[in-house]
C-alpha cells in the first residue's frame, strides 16, 4: 500500500474527469462508473477519540468542540501525552513532623520530555484526570457574537419563509376592476357562471391567514440582541525589552542545540508558530504558558455515490473495528495496470516497455487495449503502441500463490500479434491472475517526463441485476463492457 500512496507512475480517470491512482477511486456497481473522493457524498457516521477509541455522538462532540475530555497532545510538539505515576512526601496525619509518601499523577510526553509541572499544574491524585483547563478571557465576547448571527440566521429564515405568502398576481383582480357603474350585477354574473368572486375571497382568506401568522411568529420570536462593535484601536503593544536584551531562542531550535528538554534551558524561550496555532484561543507566546491542548476527535464517514445515491464505503460503527460493511473500491473490480520494466527513455527513440496487468475479479476478463484518438487531452509527451489483440486475464484465486503457475499458462493459448513483429509473442508472462505484455513508447520531448495515455477495455459482470431474480430462477450476471482511461508516467527521459 506504500507504492500506491507515494507512487502515482499510472493513473485513471474518473467519471468526473479528476486524475487519481486506483487505490484512491470507488467503483458504484450500480451506475457502472468510477467515482472519486471529489464527486461522492461524505456523511459522518461516528466521532472518536484516536487514543481512548471513546464513541461520541453527534451532539455531545459538538458541545464539547470535538475534543476528547480525557486525552490530551503535547503542547509543545504535538504528540499523545500519558499519565505519570510518582510519589510526593506529605505529612503524617497522625503525626505531623514525620512524612508519608502519597502517589499522584501527572502528564508527560515521552518524546520530548515536556510534563504538566513545566507550567506548573497541580498533581492529581487519580489518573482519571481532573486537569484544570484555562479559560478564555474572551470567551463572554464570543458567545455574544455567536448568539447575535444566531438570531440574524432564524430572523433570515422567518423572512425566507414570509416570502412564500407573498401575494400574486392572478385571476382576483378581475372581480376588483369591473366598472363601478355595473359593478353588483358583474359580480352576480361571474359568480353564477364561473364562481370567481368565492374561489377569490377564499384564497384571499387563506393568505391573510398565512401572513398574520407569520407576522406573530415574528413578533415573539425574532428579535435580534444589540451587540457593541469593535472599535479599531491606532495604538500598537510596546515590543518586550527580552527581544532587545536577550537572546531569541526557539522551542523548535533548544531541541537540537541543548538536547530533547527545551525547558531544561534557563535562557528566555519563545513559542514556534505551529505551537502557537494549535492553541488558537490562547496563542502563547511564552513556552512557559503552553498548556495540555484536549485531542482531537476523528470521524468515521461513508461515501455515497451523487447519481445513484448508494453506498460505496460504509465503516463499522466501533471505533475498535477497521472493517467496512460495505468498501466498493476500484482495486476489487477493475483490472489494475503497473509498469513493470522501464528502459533508458530518449528523445525521438522507439523504447519497449512491459507493463502487467492484474485481474481482481474472480471470473475470466477478457480485455483490450487501445490508443486514444486526441491524446493532447491529458498532455501526452509520448506515443505509445500497444497491443491491438484481446488479453484474457484469468479469475483471482486465493490460493493460486502455492501454484507454480503451469495450469494457467497451458489454459490459454497467447499468440504473437504480427504488427509487433516479433517471435517471442505480445505476452511476456503469465501467472495466476496476473500479464505482463509488451508496449512501445516514442518520447516527443527532449525534456521532462515522459507521459502516454490508452484506454482498457474489459468486460464486467454486474451482479446487481442478478440479486433482483424471482425464486427458483438462477441467478445470470450481466456482462457489459466498461472503458477507462489510463494515465502513465515513466518518469524523466533519458539524455545520452
Amino acid at each position: 500500500m506504500a507504492t500506491y500512496e507515494t507512487q502515482c507512475s499510472v493513473s485513471y480517470v474518473c467519471s468526473c474527469g479528476s486524475k487519481f491512482p486506483i487505490c484512491k477511486l470507488y467503483f458504484c456497481r450500480h451506475c457502472l462508473k468510477l467515482r472519486c473522493g471529489d464527486c461522492v457524498c461524505h456523511e459522518v457516521d461516528s466521532h472518536y477519540c484516536p487514543n481512548c477509541l471513546e464513541s461520541l455522538p453527534s451532539a455531545e462532540a459538538k458541545l464539547k468542540k470535538n475534543r476528547c475530555g480525557n486525552c490530551f497532545d503535547c503542547p509543545s510538539c504535538q504528540h499523545t501525552l500519558s499519565t505519570r505515576a510518582t510519589t510526593v512526601p506529605v505529612p503524617n496525619p497522625d503525626d505531623p513532623s514525620k512524612t508519608v509518601p502519597k502517589k499522584v499523577y501527572y502528564l508527560a510526553c515521552g518524546f520530548c520530555r515536556w510534563t504538566s509541572r513545566d507550567v506548573g499544574l497541580a498533581d492529581q491524585t487519580v489518573a482519571s484526570g481532573g486537569w484544570i483547563d484555562q479559560e478564555n478571557p474572551h470567551n463572554k465576547r464570543l458567545s455574544s457574537i455567536l448568539e447575535y448571527y444566531r438570531q440574524l440566521a432564524q430572523k433570515e429564515k422567518a423572512e425566507k419563509e414570509r416570502r412564500k405568502y407573498t401575494r400574486r398576481r392572478s385571476y382576483m383582480h378581475f372581480s376588483d376592476q369591473i366598472a363601478p357603474m355595473n359593478l353588483t350585477q358583474a359580480k352576480a354574473t361571474l359568480d353564477e357562471k364561473y364562481g370567481l368572486t368565492s374561489v377569490a375571497a377564499r384564497k384571499r382568506a387563506s393568505i391573510t391567514a398565512g401572513i398574520a401568522s407569520i407576522s406573530l411568529k415574528e413578533g415573539e420570536e425574532v428579535k435580534v440582541s444589540e451587540v457593541t462593535p469593535s472599535v479599531a484601536s491606532e495604538e500598537v503593544e510596546e515590543l518586550d525589552e527580552r527581544f532587545l536584551t536577550e537572546p531569541l531562542l526557539l522551542a523548535g531550535a533548544l531541541k537540537s542545540k541543548f538536547g530533547r528538554n527545551p525547558n531544561s534551558v534557563t535562557v528566555c524561550t519563545f513559542t514556534t508558530m505551529k505551537q502557537r496555532l494549535s492553541s488558537t484561543e490562547f496563542q502563547p507566546e511564552d513556552v512557559k504558558d503552553l498548556y495540555p491542548i484536549h485531542k482531537h476527535l476523528l470521524i468515521k464517514r461513508s461515501q455515497r455515490c451523487r447519481e445513484c445515491e448508494h453506498n460505496l464505503s460504509k465503516p463499522e460503527f466501533s471505533p475498535a473495528s477497521i472493517r467496512f460493511k460495505i468498501q466498493l473500491v476500484a482495486l476489487y473490480f477493475v483490472p489494475e495496470v503497473k509498469i513493470l520494466a522501464l528502459p533508458k527513455l530518449q528523445y525521438l527513440k522507439e523504447s519497449r516497455v512491459i507493463l502487467s496487468m492484474f485481474n481482481p475479479a474472480d471470473y475470466i476478463s477478457q480485455v483490450f487495449v487501445r490508443p486514444r484518438e486526441n491524446a493532447n487531452d491529458y498532455l501526452d509527451t509520448a506515443i505509445m503502441k500497444v497491443p491491438l489483440i484481446e488479453l484474457q486475464l484469468a479469475a483471482r484465486d486465493d490460493t493460486a500463490e502455492f501454484d507454480d503457475g503451469l495450469t494457467s499458462q497451458q489454459q490459454f493459448k497467447d499468440n504473437p500479434e504480427p504488427e509487433m513483429k516479433d517471435p517471442d509473442g505480445v505476452i511476456v508472462f503469465r501467472k495466476a491472475n496476473k500479464i505482463g505484455f509488451y508496449t512501445t513508447v516514442t518520447p516527443q520531448k527532449p525534456t521532462g517526463d515522459v507521459k502516454g495515455s490508452f484506454i482498457i477495455r474489459y468486460t464486467h459482470h454486474n451482479m446487481t441485476n442478478a440479486l433482483h431474480t424471482k425464486e427458483g430462477e438462477a441467478p445470470e450476471p450481466e456482462v457489459v463492457w466498461m472503458e477507462h482511461p489510463v494515465l502513465l508516467n515513466f518518469g524523466p527521459i533519458t539524455h545520452a
